[in-house]
């Protein structure tokens, strides 16, 4: 039997389809850049809980911000900041 996914987890996968989209319309290596990124920030986000609906979607909110950037045809490189300690 599979799992039903939620609505906030349909979104979630429909929003990293969006970004693999956009991946493969960019050059090898802003496309390399892009789903190394994007995977970091999956794999960051991981563990919050899935009823903790509000931060998920403050993320996606993000992610769909940051994403209409990276579908401008002049963008060509990403990248992140970091925080000494």
């Amino acid at each position: 039997m599979v799992a039903r996914l939620s609505g906030i987890q349909k979104q979630v996968l429909s929003f990293y389809r969006s970004v693999i989209r956009t991946a493969r319309a960019k050059d090898t290596d802003l496309r390399d850049q892009i789903l190394r990124h994007a995977r970091q920030e999956l794999d960051k986000r991981r563990g919050i809980e899935k009823r903790n609906v509000l931060l998920i979607e403050h993320y996606l909110r993000k992610g769909k911000k940051q994403l209409e950037v990276l579908q401008d045809s002049s963008v060509q490189g990403i990248g992140t900041f970091t925080r000494s300690g």
